[in-house]
C-alpha cells in the first residue's frame, strides 16, 4: 500500500515530522512545508495543490486543522523519516529560445550578435569598417547575401535587428554553423589569431557580415628584406616575422584547422610588431580562389589545359597561393572535371599549407618580381599548348621551382643556402616530399640564433596525422555566394513529435505560438480586413466560435471565426462601448460595458437575439466617466474598472453589486485575473492586486517608483508574469510580483497588449504592433524583440488567441492576421 505524502516535499505523512494540515481550499500539506512556503501577501498563502490564494492564520500552520483521516491510515509500526531540509537553491537557467530555433542554438549564438550601430562602414575601402566603440579597424566578411530580407509579399513584418541575424544564422544550416563555431572557438584560444567580434548586419544592403579584427600594418608593408636585399637587418626582420607566422599556423594545425591557401594579406602586425594571422582574410582569400575557379571554367563543368593555365596566372596575379593538390580538391568541390595533359592523384594534406606558406615567404624575400616571373613563365607555357595541344602540369611546376631557386640564389647569395633549399623543398610538386612546418621554423630561427648557441629551443610539436582536418578554402563559408534560395528555415519542430494525446496536450499551446509567429517571420500569413464598425474599435473577445468587437459606435458586432463573416450586431447601448469580454459560465455570455456605466449581458445561443439578456448601470457621481475595463475569473463574478477610481465585483447570476474595491487615485483602466489574484491598472500609474477569495487588497505595484509613474493603459498576465503598458510608451514586467525590467518600446502611448505563453504583442499610438519574446528565470527577465508590424492607424486593442492575431484600429478596421495553410 502506498501511504499519502505531502505534495511539496513528498514526505509520507506522520504525526511528528510531516503533520498533515488542511487548508481552506480543502487540500492537505504537511506543517513543515507550510512554514517554509513564501507569504507574499498578509495572512495569505498559495495552495501548493490548486495554486489558489487561501487565508493563512497569523499564528502559523499549527492553527490549521489536522487531516485526521490521513493520520488514521498510518500504521503504528510505520518507520518515521527524518525531517527534510526545506531550503531550496535555484540554478540559473536560460529559457530564451525563439520560435525558429532551439534553446541550445539561442544560447550559443546570442552573445555573438553585435549591436545595430556597432560598426561604421568605411566607404573608401571595400569590406572594411571601424568598430564604433574603440575606433578599431575591422574586416567585414560576408556570410550571407539576401537571407535577411524575409518579408512576405503583400504583407510587411519587420523583423527586429537581432532576430534577423539569429534567423539568418539558423537558416545557414548545420555545416556552415559548425565551421563558424570552429573558427570562433579557435580565435578565442590562440593569441596569434586575430579576433572575431561577432555578427553584424548592414541595414543598407541586407548582408550579414562576420566582423574581424584588422591591424594597421600588413606584413608586406613592414618587412624590410625585399627592400634591403640580403642585408643582415633585412633578413633579421624576415626571420622574426617568419617565425611568428609559422607559430600561428602551427597552433591552428594542432587544433585541426588548415588554411588551404594563403597570401600576404592574411598576416598583419600589431602596434608592437608582432604577427597575427587573420582568419577573416584567409576566408576572403579562399573566396577569391573560388571566384577564379568559377571564372576559368567559363560556364562549363570541365576545365582544360588553356583554362588551367589562365587560372594559375590569375591566382598569381592576385598573389593568392594555392598548392597543386588543393587546386584539384577545389575542382572536386565544385564538381568540375579536369582535362589536362597529365593526371593528378594527390589529395590535400597537412603539407598543402606548407606550399602556400613557402610562396608567401618567397614573396616576402624577393618582392613583386617573384609574382611577375611566375606569371610570365605560366603565360609562356600556356602559349605553347595551342601548338602542341598538351600541358604537362608536373613539368610546369618543375620549371617554376627552377625559376624560384634562381631568384632566391640571386637575392640571398650562397651564404643562406639552407634557407633556399628548405623553401624549394616546401614548393615540391609532390606533397609527401615537403618538410614539416617545424623544420621550416627551425631553419628560419637559425638566421638569428645558431644551433650551437640555441639552448632555449624546446619546440618539437608536430601535427597529429589522425586529427580531423578542416580546410578553410574547402569550407562552405568560402563559396562565392550563399544564396537565400538554398537556405530554408526548418518548418518541422525540433526533435521527435509523438502524436499521443498526452503529447498534444503538453505542446498544443506552444505549437500554436510557433505557427503564428513563425508564419509572420516567413511571410507565410494571410491578412484580412474586417469592416463594419462606424467608429473606433475599443475591444475584442473570442468565444463560442465567435469574434466579438466593441466600438465607440455604441454597438457590439459578432463575427464568425470560420470565415470572419459578420453574423450579428448587438445594439442597445446609449453610450460608447468601452470594453467587451466573453464569459464561459453555465450560460455562455458576451458582456459589454459603456461610457455611461451600462453593463449589458448578451446571449450567444442560436439564434442570436437583438435585445440584451440582462443589463444594469453603475451608480453615477460627479467623478464618474463610465466603465473602462471588464474581466471575469470563473468564480461567478464580473469585475469592472470604472472612472470613479474603483473596482467592483458584480454577481453574474443576478447583477447585484457584491463588493467595491477602493484605493486607486484615478480611473481604473485595465483588469486581469490569474491564479486567484485580480490585477487592476490605473491612470495613477499603479497596479493593485486583490484576493479573489475575499476581495481584500494584497499589495500595490509601482507605488515605489516616484518620478517614473505614468498612466497604466493595459495589463497582460500569463502564469507568473505581469506586463503593464504605459502612456509614455514603456512596458514594465513583474515576475512573481517582483519588478524585473522596464523598457521603452513605443513612441507614444501603448493602448493594447496581448500575451500567450512567452510571446507578447503590443500596439498603440505609433500605429505599430511589436512582437516580443519574454525569457529568463526567477532572478531576471529578458525581452527579445522579434519584429514589428506597421499599420495605417492608431492601434486601440488587440487579441492574440488560438494562433490568431486580431488588431483593432482607430480607423474602424479590425485586421485578422493568421498563418496561411496554403
Amino acid at each position: 500500500m502506498e501511504w499519502a505524502e505531502c505534495p511539496v516535499c513528498l514526505q509520507n505523512y506522520d504525526g511528528e515530522y510531516a503533520i498533515p494540515r488542511v487548508l481552506t481550499c480543502g487540500h492537505t500539506t504537511c506543517e513543515s512545508c507550510l512554514k517554509s512556503l513564501p507569504q507574499k501577501y498578509p495572512q495569505t498563502i498559495r495552495c501548493p495543490a490548486c495554486v489558489q490564494l487561501v487565508k493563512f492564520p497569523s499564528l502559523g500552520p499549527s492553527s490549521l486543522p489536522k487531516n485526521i483521516d490521513l493520520l488514521r491510515l498510518i500504521p503504528t509500526n510505520h518507520k518515521k523519516k527524518q525531517p527534510i531540509n526545506h531550503s531550496r537553491s535555484s540554478d540559473h537557467q536560460v529559457d530564451s529560445a525563439s520560435f525558429l530555433w532551439s534553446d541550445d542554438f539561442f544560447v550559443t549564438w546570442k552573445n555573438w550578435v553585435l549591436e545595430k550601430d556597432a560598426v561604421l562602414v568605411d566607404e573608401s575601402e571595400k569590406d572594411c569598417g571601424v568598430l564604433k566603440d574603440g575606433n578599431k579597424k575591422l574586416r567585414l566578411f560576408k556570410v550571407a547575401d539576401g537571407l535577411l530580407d524575409v518579408n512576405g509579399s503583400g504583407f510587411i513584418f519587420k523583423l527586429s535587428y537581432a532576430s534577423r541575424i539569429m534567423n539568418c544564422l539558423y537558416g545557414l544550416g548545420n555545416v556552415v554553423r559548425e565551421e563558424l563555431s570552429l573558427i570562433l572557438g579557435i580565435c578565442l584560444e590562440h593569441y596569434r589569431i586575430g579576433k572575431f567580434y561577432g555578427f553584424w548586419c548592414d541595414s543598407q544592403n541586407g548582408f550579414l557580415y562576420l566582423v574581424c579584427e584588422r591591424f594597421n600594418v600588413g606584413v608586406m608593408d613592414h618587412s624590410g628584406c625585399s627592400k634591403n636585399g640580403s642585408s643582415k637587418d633585412g633578413l633579421a626582420s624576415f626571420a622574426v616575422t617568419g617565425m611568428e607566422i609559422c607559430e600561428a599556423i602551427i597552433g591552428l594545425h594542432l587544433e585541426g584547422l588548415f588554411m588551404g591557401c594563403l597570401s600576404l594579406t592574411c598576416f598583419e602586425l600589431d602596434d608592437f610588431g608582432h604577427v597575427y594571422l587573420s582568419l577573416g582574410e584567409v576566408l576572403l582569400t579562399s573566396r577569391k580562389v573560388h571566384e577564379s575557379v568559377m571564372a576559368a571554367r567559363s560556364g562549363s563543368r570541365r576545365i582544360g589545359d588553356i583554362e588551367m593555365g589562365i587560372l594559375v596566372t590569375e591566382l598569381f596575379k592576385r598573389e593568392v597561393f594555392v598548392s597543386p593538390e588543393m587546386l584539384f580538391e577545389i575542382f572536386k568541390k565544385e564538381s568540375i572535371e579536369v582535362k589536362c595533359g597529365s593526371s593528378f592523384s594527390y589529395s590535400a594534406v597537412y603539407s598543402s599549407d606548407i606550399w602556400s606558406l613557402a610562396c608567401t615567404f618567397v614573396r616576402l624575400l624577393i618582392g613583386k618580381q617573384f609574382v611577375e616571373e611566375l606569371v610570365d613563365y605560366v603565360d609562356y607555357s600556356v602559349s605553347k599548348v595551342s601548338e602542341e595541344n598538351i600541358l604537362d602540369c608536373s613539368g610546369l611546376y618543375m620549371g617554376l621551382i627552377e625559376r624560384i631557386s634562381c631568384l632566391l640564389k640571386n637575392k640571398l647569395g650562397e651564404q643562406f643556402e639552407s634557407l633556399q633549399q628548405i623553401l624549394c623543398r616546401c614548393l615540391n610538386f609532390y606533397p609527401g616530399s615537403r618538410p614539416p612546418l617545424i623544420d621550416v621554423w627551425k631553419c628560419i630561427r637559425e638566421l638569428i640564433i645558431k644551433p650551437e648557441f640555441d639552448t632555449m629551443l624546446r619546440l618539437n610539436k608536430a601535427t597529429d596525422e589522425k586529427i580531423k582536418r578542416h580546410f578553410l578554402v574547402l569550407s562552405e563559408l568560402a563559396r562565392v555566394h550563399i544564396k537565400a534560395s538554398e537556405m530554408h528555415v526548418k518548418d518541422e519542430v525540433e526533435g521527435p513529435v509523438n502524436n499521443s494525446e498526452e503529447n498534444v496536450e503538453q505542446f498544443e499551446g506552444r505549437m500554436v505560438d510557433k505557427d503564428l509567429v513563425k508564419g509572420l517571420v516567413q511571410g507565410n500569413v494571410k491578412l484580412k480586413d474586417l469592416q463594419g464598425h462606424l467608429d473606433c474599435v475599443t475591444g475584442l473577445a473570442i468565444g463560442g466560435g465567435f469574434l466579438f468587437s466593441s466600438s465607440f459606435d455604441k454597438s457590439v458586432r459578432v463575427w464568425s471565426l470560420q470565415d470572419l463573416s459578420p453574423l450579428h450586431t448587438f445594439k442597445g447601448h446609449e453610450h460608447k462601448v468601452m470594453a467587451v469580454i466573453y464569459v464561459d459560465e453555465e450560460q455562455p455570455l458576451c458582456i459589454s460595458g459603456d461610457a455611461g456605466g451600462g453593463i449589458f449581458l448578451w446571449s450567444i445561443n442560436h439564434p442570436l437575439r437583438q435585445e440584451s439578456l440582462k443589463n444594469w448601470y453603475e451608480q453615477k457621481d460627479w467623478r464618474y466617466s463610465g466603465i473602462h475595463a471588464l474581466t471575469t475569473a470563473g468564480n461567478g463574478y464580473l469585475y469592472t474598472g470604472s472612472g470613479d477610481r474603483s473596482v467592483k465585483a458584480w454577481s453574474l447570476r443576478d447583477g447585484i453589486l457584491s463588493c467595491t474595491m477602493d484605493g486607486h487615485k484615478s480611473v481604473v483602466s485595465s483588469l486581469a485575473a490569474s491564479d486567484g489574484v485580480l490585477y487592476s491598472g490605473s491612470w495613477d500609474g499603479t497596479i493593485r492586486l486583490w484576493s479573489l477569495t475575499d476581495h481584500s487588497l494584497l499589495t500595490v505595484l509601482g507605488e515605489d517608483m516616484p518620478g517614473t509613474m505614468t498612466s497604466v493603459l493595459s495589463l497582460s498576465v500569463c502564469q507568473n508574469i505581469l506586463v503593464a503598458a504605459h502612456e509614455n510608451g514603456h512596458i514594465k514586467v513583474w515576475r512573481n510580483d517582483k519588478f524585473m525590467i522596464s523598457i521603452q518600446l513605443h513612441n507614444g502611448a501603448i493602448f493594447a497588449t496581448g500575451m500567450e505563453g512567452k510571446y507578447l504583442f503590443t500596439g498603440g499610438w505609433d500605429k505599430t504592433v511589436y512582437v516580443l519574446e519574454l525569457s529568463g528565470d526567477e532572478f531576471q527577465v529578458e525581452t527579445e524583440s522579434i519584429g514589428s508590424i506597421p499599420g495605417g492607424a492608431v492601434i486601440t486593442c488587440l487579441l492574440y488567441q488560438q494562433g490568431k492575431l486580431f488588431v483593432g484600429h482607430g480607423d474602424r478596421i479590425i485586421k485578422d492576421i493568421r498563418r496561411s495553410t496554403s
